[in-house]
């Protein structure tokens, strides 16, 4: 219990600007091994990213004055935490992703180009979307179920969205730049045992979420966010025969907005 305690940790630390030091960082250690561990923890991450964000996004809304512009600001000033409090991790990977795929046929060009910081138009334009997007679909749900379901929309989708990556580390194989990627010491492999701890963190949000705006809708969302998974993972598998750190990041933030817009539909 206190390994799995530790491996959270150490995820929330890789994963968001919450800082983990002082007394804690001793008590939570380090070590390659412990941060492989840890990726089991990475939908526990989203509880963390989505509960705040969800929070912010309610708070927003209440204080607000009440008018149809009122969703819309609540949708962008919280997106723009989320990113603030990720440091833009996820979306740097869509937009990698986005140049990489989108700018070359073959895959030694295209995983050269991922591993470019520059941004190239192709990632800007994804990057652009997907923001415009989620705040879009943002506004719409608040509008259409409500405060309450909005809110749990953006904790289950974080969630969610964080569990998908994990079903592409444990099916395809890592075509990073393994000396210098960072991706490779945390999603080389993931066993049984780390899937399920995801599987239930992701189990635990949806029975919370499910508990508080009781509805087939949920099932929509989950559905969106699977065929998400699918997409990715065959794009990934065709393109690169496997996935980069990049393409993780890439993943959940399709995900995420896939369960957004099926959850949006079924309402």
């Amino acid at each position: 219990m206190f390994q799995s305690f530790r491996h959270f940790f150490i995820a929330l630390q890789f994963f968001t600007r919450i800082p983990v030091t002082g007394r804690l960082a001793d008590w939570v250690g380090f070590s390659p091994a412990m941060l492989r561990e840890s990726a089991a923890h990475f939908p526990g991450v989203g509880w963390v990213v989505g509960g705040l964000t969800a929070a912010v996004f309610a708070g927003l809304l209440t204080l607000l004055p009440a008018q149809p512009a009122a969703p819309w600001v609540a949708a962008v000033l919280c997106t723009a935490f989320s990113v603030w409090l990720t440091g833009a991790f996820h979306e740097d990977g869509l937009a990698d992703t986005a140049d990489g795929l989108g700018g070359a046929v073959n895959r030694e060009r295209a995983l050269e180009i991922m591993k470019d910081s520059r941004i190239g138009s192709y990632g800007a334009v994804a990057l652009v979307l997907a923001l415009l997007c989620k705040v879009a679909l943002m506004a719409l749900l608040a509008q259409a179920g409500g405060l309450l379901l909005a809110s749990a929309a953006l904790f289950g989708a974080h969630v969610s969205s964080r569990l998908m990556p994990l079903f592409i580390i444990r099916t395809l194989p890592h075509v990073g730049d393994t000396p210098t990627s960072k991706s490779k010491p945390l999603a080389e492999s993931i066993g049984n045992a780390g899937l399920f701890t995801g599987v239930l963190w992701w189990a635990l949000a949806m029975g919370l979420v499910v508990s508080l705006q009781p509805g087939l809708h949920w099932l929509a969302a989950m559905l969106g966010a699977l065929l998400g998974l699918a997409w990715m993972w065959r794009l990934l598998r065709r393109r690169l025969q496997g996935f980069t750190g990049d393409g993780l990041g890439a993943t959940q933030q399709v995900c995420e907005l896939a369960f957004y817009l099926a959850l949006a539909l079924a309402l």
